[in-house]
């Protein structure tokens, strides 16, 4: 049981962190570029936050290394899926919150010797739900995307953001894959706390 617990505390913990990871990362899409005039690189990043890039040309004032700008849920050009995926894995992010700090107090029970089946049995289970809905909401921004990649969908950024109507060719980024990861950790801890569940609560409740 203890094993049992610690693998979901690792699972949830490291799931929970690379849905902060994914977050943050601007490399959701990259789109490759024919016009090297402004992007030097031939290579841009499109995150659900940001759109950078590296640069040669006389954009960049003396403090920057790269030219970024900031995508809004309020802004017209925003697509649906980065729009969805910015409101998402914020929601993901407070659910996992959520459900570790409950996971982590139903073990404390458990070891503590606290046998109230009661509490046990919330913790865990609303432990369990709160999981599920944290992998289903990193999960669908993340496929989403990822269906736009693969479909090569394009973006009408406005002209300050120097990006070109459509890519040339367009790949996923470390953004994808990494949600894509966390969701999956996610998914596992949940199996493996319902596993425990079934565990503790049977001998106190043999009726459950």
């Amino acid at each position: 049981l203890l094993i049992k617990g610690f693998a979901a505390l690792w699972f949830g913990t490291v799931g929970w962190t690379l849905v902060i990871v994914t977050v943050g990362l601007v490399e959701w899409r990259v789109w490759e570029v024919s016009d090297l005039s402004v992007i030097t690189s031939g290579l841009a990043w499109v995150g659900i936050w940001r759109v950078c890039f590296y640069s040669h040309a006389p954009i960049l004032s003396d403090s920057q290394i790269m030219f970024c700008q900031r995508i809004r849920l309020s802004e017209s050009f925003t697509p649906p899926e980065i729009a969805a995926a910015q409101v998402l894995m914020l929601v993901a992010l407070i659910l996992g919150l959520a459900g570790n700090a409950s996971v982590v107090y139903g073990l404390r029970n458990v070891y503590f010797g606290l046998n109230q089946f009661k509490p046990i049995r919330l913790a865990f289970t609303s432990g369990g739900v709160l999981l599920i809905l944290t992998g289903a909401s990193a999960l669908v921004p993340v496929c989403w995307n990822l269906s736009s990649v693969v479909n090569n969908q394009t973006i009408s950024f406005p002209a300050e953001f120097r990006m070109p109507s459509a890519p040339a060719n367009q790949s996923i980024g470390p953004g994808i894959i990494v949600g894509m990861f966390a969701s999956i950790l996610l998914r596992l801890k949940k199996h493996i706390i319902f596993h425990i569940l079934y565990i503790i609560v049977s001998p106190l409740c043999p009726a459950f």
